[in-house]
């Protein structure tokens, strides 16, 4: 009971100690051991699922464009893709790992970098889904038109979204820095008295530039070009693409408001750590982890919503399976493109070679077949061949003739010899 009771002081006196405290790179030191192994395994699932879904995209997206379909949508999309990998593949492993944990032993430079990588990539997708999102509304517009830029275009583009992705968070990265505070290790945000004011404007300037405005203009954009596809109807002659242009439209805006509901938690802790007060009540543990879980959970659902709701990635998809398939198997499927006697798999006027076996000879149409028989059973008499020869020839030659009458006399001259 005794000691049971100083671990419950040890742990009262430590949140007390903490509260005040900013923690950067989403590290907390959170004392319940259910909770440390609790959020690192559902961070771990989020990764695998998001992992494999966002390779599935990228392959169906590089797939279509070397198969040549160029599309404007295609290169945005991948970059999306890209971003959420990214943090997958190293955001969500260091989240997880200072969790499981519970002391910052990842180093400095992991630090001051993870919490800045990380909104790097959820701002550029962010602005990458306003690129979409009007790129979507000029296709609605006008389905029939292929939208597409130059090369050049669309890598400024790209480089203008990670540009300003990496300058937002910046002072993310200017005021997280390790201590030594309470026995253990560390990663906070320490502001100096300087720069508070600069703090206070970015922790309110932040959001509005990097949740806010976007998502209000992809909501716009996306609203728009689905009334346009509404107001067609089917009264068009291009049905086909108006068809393609309001799934587009809707698998878009149903990924742009679950990204926004998944991420407008994080949010909410966000501007709650930031603007902290001295004394005020700090956001609990269970909600900041679930908010960092549902973030990273965004890069799971947009492979999810490209499987359900767009035809063409499960076209594609079932594509690149096969074709996955077929350089596992290249023996197995040359022998069924390929199979003996399939007359599909060779071109149609090549003619058969004289050494035939008999039974490729078998193996031949019915129509020729009855052709051989036919020409077998009515065989033709050289000499009424000869004669039919000569009559339909005989007058092709004397209309050509420009004196027809010599060779008249000619002929009479040697029928009477």
């Amino acid at each position: 009971t005794l000691t049971a009771a100083l671990a419950d002081s040890n742990s009262s006196t430590m949140n007390v100690s903490f509260a005040h405290l900013h923690f950067a790179g989403g590290y907390l030191p959170l004392d319940s051991k259910g909770w440390r192994s609790t959020v690192p395994a559902l961070l771990v699932a989020v990764c695998l699922v998001g992992f494999v879904g966002n390779l599935c995209v990228i392959g169906v997206l590089l797939r279509s464009s070397w198969k040549g379909k160029p599309c404007m949508i295609h290169p945005l999309l991948l970059n999306l893709s890209l971003a959420d990998l990214s943090l997958l593949l190293f955001a969500a492993p260091v989240r997880a790992t200072a969790y499981s944990r519970g002391v910052w032993d990842l180093g400095w430079f992991v630090c001051k970098s993870s919490e800045w990588f990380t909104h790097t990539c959820m701002a550029a997708r962010s602005l990458t889904i306003v690129a979409v999102a009007k790129v979507c509304g000029t296709y609605a517009r006008d389905p029939a038109r292929q939208v597409s830029t130059h090369h050049r275009t669309l890598w400024s583009v790209l480089g203008a979204i990670w540009a300003v992705a990496s300058l937002l968070p910046l002072p993310e990265w200017l005021f997280s820095t390790t201590r030594h505070h309470a026995g253990v290790d560390m990663c906070l945000v320490e502001v100096p008295a300087v720069a508070q004011g600069f703090v206070s404007v970015f922790g309110k300037l932040y959001p509005l530039l990097v949740f806010c405005l976007p998502s209000l203009f992809a909501s716009f954009y996306l609203w728009r070009a689905y009334g346009q596809c509404q107001q067609r109807g089917t009264e068009t002659p291009n049905l086909g693409h108006q068809v393609r242009s309001r799934q587009l439209t809707v698998m878009l805006l149903s990924m742009a408001v679950t990204s926004a509901l998944l991420w407008l938690p994080q949010w909410v802790a966000w501007l709650w750590t930031w603007h902290l007060k001295a004394g005020g009540p700090a956001p609990p543990q269970g909600f900041i982890a679930l908010s960092q879980l549902l973030m990273f959970s965004i890069s799971s659902a947009n492979p999810l919503i490209f499987l359900l709701m767009s035809e063409e990635f499960k076209e594609g998809l079932e594509g690149l399976w096969r074709w996955v398939i077929s350089k596992k198997h290249p023996t197995a499927s040359a022998s069924q493109e390929t199979p003996a006697g399939d007359s599909q798999a060779f071109p149609a006027n090549v003619p058969e070679s004289p050494a035939a076996t008999p039974e490729k000879a078998k193996a031949g149409s019915p129509s020729s077949s009855r052709e051989k028989t036919d020409k077998a059973e009515m065989p033709s008499l050289p000499d009424v061949e000869q004669f039919w020869h000569e009559r339909d020839t005989a007058p092709c030659a004397r209309n050509g003739d420009p004196v027809p009458w010599e060779h008249e006399d000619r002929e009479t001259g040697d029928r009477n010899q």
